[in-house]
């Protein structure tokens, strides 16, 4: 059953907002973890404690008197996003331990494809073909990124890391139809939740006492400015935009990683990075421009889940 704010142009278009700036919000992760100099699980547990208090805080704060009942009303499609979105992170973050950045960046980049599959599987929602070019167009672009990797090497992870990106990816898919096909039950608490559950998984390779005073209050800003603003902006995003939509955009992560590195850390990054980058870029505001010149009428037109 589709929802008249599915219809509604500019409910569409603040989801298209909401969604970008959720990837520009992650994007900022490259810059965080050259800053903190703690150890990556320590770094991580923080990370989600911050994240997960930051979450039920805005949580709080929007439900006031009523945040008990609607933590309730999240129920089981709550609980289970939670889980794959800790999942998500968990395997995320294992790609890249076990694997190559190269191929976990890839297979990432598949992740609109793979929620357009089960999006239309589990809740009937068509996705509509300009959302499928600039997925094709923004996963070449990734690809160009990358392909200077096959000089240096980076290219040829383990096996491990490869199927680590596929559940990373698998996991954002699941999560992302999840809330689409409940965006009327709150997902804030379960977002909370997963960043808490991702802080219980790293606590025991974590040494989280022993981090200095510097690293802590870092630890702080990622959790809240990076980790938990990119899951505010993507829950409230999401229940505006169908679901493949919303992973295409947050591709936005991809080029702009490098790019705040470059403007804060002063990395220059490769040559085929900046082409790939931008082809990305091009890919994805086109879509977005194209989207807010349609005034959303390819929500009601292609996006409507089938009866």
């Amino acid at each position: 059953m589709t929802t008249a704010a599915s219809h509604n142009p500019s409910s569409h278009r603040l989801g298209l907002i909401l969604t970008g700036m959720a990837a520009l919000s992650w994007s900022s992760a490259g810059v965080f973890t050259r800053l903190i100099s703690a150890d990556l699980m320590t770094m991580l547990f923080w990370r989600g404690i911050f994240s997960g208090s930051a979450i039920f805080l805005v949580f709080l704060l929007i439900e006031k008197g009523g945040a008990v009942r609607q933590f309730l009303r999240m129920g089981v499609p709550g609980l289970i996003v939670a889980v794959l979105s800790a999942g998500g992170m968990v395997t995320g973050i294992g790609s890249i331990r076990y694997g190559s950045v190269a191929d976990a960046m890839v297979i990432y980049a598949t992740v609109p494809f793979v929620t357009a599959g089960v999006a239309f599987l589990l809740i009937g929602e068509r996705t509509s073909r300009s959302t499928i070019i600039a997925s094709l167009v923004a996963l070449a672009g990734v690809i160009a990124m990358l392909l200077g990797s096959a000089l240096d090497g980076s290219w040829g992870g383990s096996l491990t890391g490869k199927v680590l990106a596929i559940l990373m990816t698998l996991c954002m898919a699941i999560f992302s139809v999840i809330m689409r096909g409940h965006r009327d039950l709150p997902m804030l608490p379960a977002m909370a939740l997963s960043a808490w559950l991702c802080s219980l998984f790293c606590l025991s390779w974590a040494s989280p006492l022993q981090i200095s005073q510097h690293d802590l209050l870092l630890c702080a800003a990622f959790g809240t400015c990076q980790n938990a603003a990119g899951l505010i902006f993507y829950t409230f995003g999401t229940k505006r935009i169908p679901a493949a939509e919303a992973t295409l955009l947050a591709a936005l992560e991809v080029p702009f990683t490098p790019f705040w590195v470059w403007l804060f850390m002063n990395e220059t990054p490769a040559t085929m990075t900046l082409v790939g980058g931008g082809i990305v870029l091009v890919a994805l505001f086109s879509h977005i421009l194209g989207e807010f010149r349609r005034g959303g009428k390819s929500t009601a037109a292609e996006f409507a889940p089938t009866p």
